[in-house]
């Protein structure tokens, strides 16, 4: 019998090592085949991201016409347009505080088409609502606070009461002889006068309206004695000298109205109660189409002319990334949480 020469010990390791490589292209192969409609998927969301706005933009704003966020709503709207002629169609949808418009995001696809700019009811709402039908921290893509802005407690020409101090001690005479005005149950406003008591001691009470308009129009007309509004819902009635600015609820005074001192200077210390405007998607949304979103919002927003808009109202622009903004909301929350507690008030 013939010798087969090939048939040596180191044409069968060449065969073994060879039949190897083979196998792990072949398992390589497959692999990358497999990943093939996961990179196909990401660079089209990629792609949807880039071409964001590409039709209009649905705008929620949970109050109704005439209010803090609606205003700050309204001029991202106008910038917006400016920049990438795309409507940018604000829809007001108010209802329960918040609940109704946050609702109808949390159920929105998260493709950048459908967003809502809140105020600080979205942070007081798990406090005043155990039962909300969504989670403010889970449900939401949370893109940035746009715009901070000072409350302001102003009363009737007619109320004889001139300064804070001046109010706590007429609530403490006379507990809840005066009545105060709010924007609604469970709003900011309505809890920074329930905070203006549990620091003060004094009692007055509450009428709520339905939103931020109808509230000044209250005070205006002399139907509540005090009200507690954002101030750019009540900058242009002090202005008009329709009604007596008292105090400021920040930490500062108001640059425009600086003669006003703030609350916590007017004899009632740690107070503080600062309204906020927020900007939220659906939740899932993905990272190249939320950085297009922040982006774009932001070169709205701290363009001159709409700074010096959103400013000459009272408003100031923060624009945070996403990441502040979701550790600043969860304080908040938990701030108003521990509010609406020692209250002691019932919003069932």
């Amino acid at each position: 019998m013939l010798s087969n020469r090939y048939d040596t010990e180191e044409t069968r390791r060449i065969t073994k090592v060879s039949h190897r490589t083979f196998m792990l292209y072949g398992l390589l192969a497959g692999f990358i085949t497999a990943l093939m409609p996961a990179a196909h998927a990401q660079s089209a969301v990629s792609a949807a991201a880039q071409a964001w706005p590409a039709r209009p933009v649905r705008l929620l704003v949970p109050y109704t016409p005439g209010g803090g966020v609606d205003f700050v709503a309204r001029a991202l709207s106008l910038k917006f347009s400016e920049l990438h002629s795309v409507t940018l169609l604000v829809e007001n949808r108010p209802g329960g505080t918040g609940v109704v418009a946050s609702e109808l995001l949390a159920r929105a696809a998260p493709d950048g088409y459908t967003l809502m700019a809140s105020a600080l009811e979205f942070a007081i709402n798990p406090a005043i609502r155990p039962k909300l039908p969504y989670d403010p921290l889970r449900d939401f893509t949370h893109l940035s606070q746009l715009a901070g802005v000072q409350m302001m407690l102003a009363s009737h020409p007619s109320v004889p009461f001139k300064t804070a101090r001046q109010i706590v001690d007429a609530g403490k005479a006379q507990p809840g002889k005066f009545t105060y005005g709010s924007s609604g149950t469970g709003g900011g406003p309505h809890l920074a006068g329930e905070l203006f008591q549990l620091l003060s001691g004094a009692r007055w009470t509450h009428v709520p309206f339905k939103g931020a308009a109808p509230a000044a129009f209250a005070v205006m007309s002399g139907e509540v004695d005090f009200s507690f509004g954002s101030t750019n819902a009540l900058l242009e009635p002090v202005r008009a000298g329709k009604v007596r600015a008292v105090g400021v609820t920040g930490g500062k005074r108001f640059a425009q109205l600086p003669q006003v001192p703030t609350i916590a200077e007017s004899g009632i210390p740690g107070y503080l109660a600062v309204g906020w405007y927020g900007f939220y998607g659906p939740a899932n949304m993905p990272a190249d189409l939320v950085r297009r979103i922040h982006n774009e919002t932001t070169r709205a927003l701290t363009s001159a002319d709409a700074r010096e808009r959103l400013e000459r109202a009272g408003n100031e622009v923060v624009m945070s990334t996403p990441e502040d903004f979701s550790v600043f909301l969860r304080a908040e929350i938990a701030k108003w949480a521990n509010v609406v507690k020692a209250s002691g008030q019932k919003f069932d």
